[in-house]
């Protein structure tokens, strides 16, 4: 497992240089961040190429990168348009979007697995074609009109929430975004649990477990959910991040001050410094989230051995 652990660090460093340098330069096609600096007017060309100068702009795309690079390893992600270190902004930003981010996995495990349990073993029946036509129902409809829906009538005619989110964030107040931002994986989870329970309940083990005369509770428990999770969880260990950097738009319409929101201020600014920052950090989740499932494998199936 050791060795095992060692390699996929090893395997992650590539895969990290080869994402940043990506994210790096499709930034730096952007636009000119000094335009977007001085905002409708046009800047002078002493003072662009000030600028250019303070942040580091004038020199290659190539030294840019190396130099960033350089400072990431020592933990400074640079400063943004306005002055304000860009690790000050992930302080404030990724402690909200992961709250939101634990509110949204919450909902995918309980809700999709549980709904994906219930209609695995129940295929054809009622219950079965009811989850999965409203699970349709929410992968068609967008993510935008499911928050404004939820936001008007919950938030403004019936007042149950607050429209907005405060700035504390806290977990009460994440519920309705966390179920707005994780409602099309969720659908997603409960149609990938049910077909995996229902492939697997036909198998010569859960067979074996059912003639040997076990509960029928422990069958479904440690021996069909066991195996079934296995595609569920490869989903959910992905999903992380893309909840975390997909959230622009949740966060816009619960004016959540999270990832989502910098990253979109940054974009609309043409803060390369800001933008490639938390996208940095973006990639070690995904990273980080891929080994973690790579290693469940083997707690949720014992056939699993890493060498």
């Amino acid at each position: 497992m050791g060795r095992y652990v060692l390699r996929r660090l090893l395997q992650m460093i590539p895969v990290f240089i080869g994402a940043t340098l990506l994210i790096f330069l499709m930034v730096n096609v952007m636009g000119d961040p000094v335009a977007g600096l001085c905002g409708e007017r046009q800047c002078d060309p002493a003072t662009a190429a000030q600028l250019k100068k303070e942040f580091g702009l004038d020199k290659p795309v190539w030294q840019q990168y190396l130099t960033y690079m350089g400072n990431v390893f020592t933990g400074d992600f640079g400063t943004a348009f306005n002055g304000q270190k860009v690790t000050e902004l992930m302080a404030t930003a990724f402690p909200v979007t992961i709250r939101l981010t634990i509110v949204a996995i919450f909902f995918e495990i309980v809700i999709g697995i549980t709904l994906g349990v219930i209609t695995g073993l129940k295929r054809g029946r009622p219950v079965d074609t009811s989850v999965l036509l409203l699970t349709l129902v929410v992968i068609s409809v967008p993510t935008f009109v499911t928050g404004l829906l939820l936001q008007l009538l919950l938030g403004v005619e019936w007042g149950w929430i607050k429209p907005s989110v405060s700035p504390e964030a806290t977990f009460g107040e994440l519920i309705v975004p966390g179920l707005v931002l994780a409602s099309v994986s969720l659908a997603y989870v409960t149609r990938l649990t049910r077909t995996s329970i229902a492939e697997n309940r036909r198998s010569d083990y859960v067979r074996t477990a059912v003639a040997k005369g076990l509960p029928r509770q422990r069958v479904i428990v440690r021996h069909l959910l066991r195996n079934s999770l296995i595609p569920v969880v490869t989903f959910i260990g992905t999903d992380i991040g893309a909840l975390m950097g997909g959230a622009i738009v949740t966060e816009r319409i619960f004016n959540i001050h999270g990832v989502g929101y910098q990253l979109y201020q940054g974009i609309l600014r043409q803060n390369t410094q800001t933008v490639v920052g938390f996208v940095t950090v973006l990639v070690l989740v995904f990273l980080v989230a891929n080994l973690l499932v790579d290693l469940l494998y083997a707690v949720l199936d014992p056939r699993i051995r890493y060498a």
